[in-house]
């Protein structure tokens, strides 16, 4: 199918319409977003003398949603100007637009009537070929359809993109009898390879499939608390990272999506479904009190949590009343802490026998043999179920996934123990001496599908570490990361520290994969597949180090940091870093002189050392300099002086980007460095990005001098800090942490405009590092990162 979408049309503007047209213009679709006309006029719009012709009235639904957009939170756009993409209309006077259009998004009412309505009109002014599509969260896509044009209905088809649509993976992909499958194909390969979603294909049943199998959990667990007897607070404290879900758990996902919001997607399955599935489908009387109340959550201010000060209440669902927060402890819980994976944890839970134990295993089985049950009804196979839980709830794992973790045989006796009716098809498997819902042969997944297994299939783009270490081994490693092949002579190095932060045995690695990679390979990726690319140097290390007056020792690292880094930045192979998530300090650090820079679109790029009282200690300070420097469009005049003070801000502020979009703006990332939508793809982009450059027959950088302010520039970059200090903004502490960064930037005591070489730069830097590491008051910042977890301002 040769199909492009060049342009989009978004038909309502309400949070979900928006952020679906922000997530557009974050990709740099230009996209239309269109609402209904206005029938009153505002107080404003009658003082302005506007009437409801005027065409700022009209459009004002879209227009206002559009700029909207800049103050939510999660931001839905990557930078603002993003919003320079999105045009405002309305669905009076611009359906006529749809003819340049080649994808048209429906996001009105969830109301069949009015998307008819709506869909009668586009039919009239689409383009052919053009895809229409729907963002319904569970209205049959195939009755919206009924009575359209042949080419429409070829081209329709349902995309349930979950909210917000920036940040959450799965987009639920619902075709109807109709749907031409290029088009199905092309929605799908869209989907992961430009929108960067995880997609999975359901089938037209209520609410699809997470938000039916998540909603039925939520229930039960609702449900089962009753019973038991347990706060909301309690449930919370055993139903999220313990168990692999998410932090937010059961109440406090509710309240972040919205009482309203749940209400009636498990209202719209309630309706559509009998016996023991409606019973579990009901809503609670005090979840309807709640709602009537307009305790909706998060947006109304209060829902089953409230914040009064700096204390969280939790509401008792029985008195309607807040109370202290209460978490449950029981030997088993604790039991669990101890244990490594959540596989581990949960066979530790679901099998005991107390309080946590029989809550979990009620809630858990209920909702294993409700997933069972709904296969071949919401979707063809285990595969999809799992990812649409994982991508579109967070769960760790899905739930066949959990299953296997728990021992299906074990776990099936004891179901059947308590009455629960487990599908056939589960019988038959145990029958047949199938003891797992999935299976690991030769590094390739296989999973159960109607008496056999068959491979899961991944798109070729998602690389997969654990996968490629297991079928072709590493080539070093050492504690702290290993070089692995990922093919077609390119490495790839790791790392897999603790929260990925840097020691000297990442340290060694850098040293040994730039040299192997210069013997053996076209060139080398720096990435790994972790909650977070690298959330700087091991703090705790360098405290140890300088509590125990090992400064030497630490100068030393400093040094080891420095010349490895170089040996990156000069490598004659390409070296390609692939950041993603959380990329502060050394992370940053380690990316700055690489040969190119293949960002995930969610990183989050800082040089975050003034936080702990330090500055950056692995290059950081020069290397961010000179991305400016080289940053700047050829042949145009510059101010040195600017440039400074702006590398001078972004360092004493600790600034971070909100994305890898920002992180280019603050010249973390050239002009020229990639940027990958899917993070599931980031690896795979990083290796092309190698590739090509070696194809281009690429040689190593050429060392150039680097001009600087020197001590006039010096004196200007402290102006500023000096005046916040005077004005009561910043400590004595801050202030001594501004001075040696701006020493550092500006050069020393050389006159403004000296060219110095790097390794000048690098030495003042190290040298202004020592002397901050050993002042008392950074210690203490230092010793509050690690046992707080935020930064302190002494």
């Amino acid at each position: 199918m040769n199909q492009l979408i060049k342009k989009a049309a978004v038909l309502g503007s309400g949070v979900m319409g928006s952020g679906i047209a922000a997530h557009l213009a974050n990709i740099g679709i230009p996209t239309l977003l269109l609402d209904i006309v206005p029938r009153e006029l505002t107080k404003e719009e009658e003082a302005k003398g506007l009437t409801l012709q005027d065409k700022q009235v009209r459009n004002r639904m879209s227009a206002t949603s559009i700029q909207k957009l800049l103050k939510q939170k999660p931001a839905p756009l990557a930078v603002k100007k993003n919003l320079a993409l999105i045009e405002a209309g309305n669905l009076e006077d611009d359906l006529v637009k749809l003819k340049d259009v080649d994808w048209v998004i429906e996001v009105v009412v969830e109301n069949l009537n009015v998307k008819k309505q709506v869909f009668e009109k586009v039919d009239q002014y689409r383009k052919p070929g053009s895809i229409i599509s729907s963002n319904t969260s569970g209205i049959s896509v195939e009755a919206m359809v009924e009575g359209r044009s042949e080419d429409f209905q070829k081209h329709f088809l349902g995309t349930h993109f979950f909210n917000p649509p920036r940040y959450l993976k799965l987009l639920e992909v619902i075709p109807t009898q109709y749907t031409a499958p290029e088009v199905l194909s092309f929605m799908k390969t869209f989907g992961e390879d430009v929108l960067g979603k995880g997609v999975v294909v359901a089938k037209d049943t209520p609410n699809f499939i997470a938000n039916r199998i998540g909603t039925y959990g939520l229930l039960v667990t609702v449900q089962e608390m009753l019973k038991a007897g347990l706060s909301v607070g309690e449930v919370d404290s055993i139903t999220g990272p313990l168990i692999g879900r998410a932090k937010s758990a059961t109440f406090r996902t509710l309240d972040v999506v919205g009482l309203d919001t749940f209400y009636h997607v498990a209202n719209n399955v309630y309706e559509k479904v009998e016996g023991k599935e409606k019973e579990v489908f009901e809503i609670p009387a005090f979840l309807k009190a709640m709602v009537e109340k307009g305790w909706l959550g998060s947006k109304s201010g209060q829902g089953f949590y409230l914040k009064k000060g700096k204390e969280i209440l939790e509401l008792d669902p029985v008195t309607l009343e807040y109370g202290p927060r209460k978490k449950l402890s029981t030997p088993a819980v604790e039991l669990s802490k101890q244990e490594k994976g959540t596989a581990n944890k949960l066979k530790a839970l679901v099998y005991a026998d107390d309080r946590a134990g029989q809550f979990l295993w009620n809630t858990m089985a209920q909702s294993l043999v409700y997933s069972a049950q709904l296969l071949g009804e919401i979707a063809d196979d285990i595969v999809s179920i799992d990812r649409a839980m994982k991508w579109g709830f967070g769960w760790e794992t899905g739930p066949f996934e959990t299953w296997d973790a728990i021992g299906v045989e074990k776990s099936v006796a004891k179901m059947k123990e308590a009455g629960l009716e487990v599908p056939a098809w589960i019988t038959e498997m145990l029958e047949k001496g199938h003891s797992s819902f999935y299976l690991e042969e030769n590094g390739e997944l296989f999973f159960y599908d109607n008496g056999q297994y068959r491979l899961v299939e991944f798109n070729p783009k998602a690389l997969d570490l654990k996968k490629i270490k297991n079928r072709k081994g590493v080539i070093k490693k050492n504690s702290g990361a290993s070089l692995i092949d990922i093919g077609d002579g390119v490495a790839l190095l790791e790392f897999h520290s603790p929260n990925n932060a840097i020691g000297l045995d990442i340290v060694q690695m850098i040293n040994y994969a730039v040299e192997e990679v210069e013997k053996n390979y076209k060139g080398l990726v720096i990435g790994n597949q972790g909650k977070n690319f690298c959330v700087g140097a091991n703090l705790a290390m360098m405290l140890m180090e300088v509590q125990d007056d090992n400064i030497y020792e630490l100068d030393m690292i400093v040094r080891h940091l420095h010349s490895a880094l170089l040996k990156v930045k000069y490598s004659p192979k390409p070296v390609v870093a692939a950041p993603f998530g959380m990329t502060l300090g050394g992370g940053a650090e380690v990316c700055l002189p690489t040969a190119h820079i293949q960002a995930s679109a969610e990183t989050y790029m800082g040089l975050v050392e003034a936080g702990v009282g330090l500055l950056p200690g692995g290059g950081g300070n020069k290397e961010l300099y000179m991305k400016h420097l080289e940053n700047l469009p050829n042949g145009v005049p510059f101010d040195l002086q600017t440039i400074a003070n702006k590398v001078f801000e972004t360092i004493a502020t600790a600034k971070v980007s909100t994305s890898a979009e920002e992180a280019r703006e603050n010249n973390f990332l050239s002009k020229s460095d990639g940027i990958s939508f899917n993070n599931d793809h980031l690896l795979y982009d990083a290796k092309q990005a190698v590739l090509a450059l070696h194809e281009k027959g690429y040689k190593a950088k050429v060392r150039r001098k680097v001009p600087v302010v020197g001590e006039t520039g010096y004196a200007t970059l402290l102006l500023g800090a000096e005046a916040m200090r005077l004005s009561g903004y910043i400590s004595e502490h801050d202030l001594k942490i501004a001075k040696k960064i701006a020493y550092v930037i500006a050069g020393g005591k050389v006159p403004f405009g000296t060219e110095v070489d790097e390794q000048y730069l690098l030495d003042l830097e190290r040298q202004a590092f020592l002397s901050l590491i050993s002042e008392p008051k950074s210690q203490q910042r230092m010793q509050h990162m690690l046992v707080k977890g935020k930064p302190l301002r002494n």
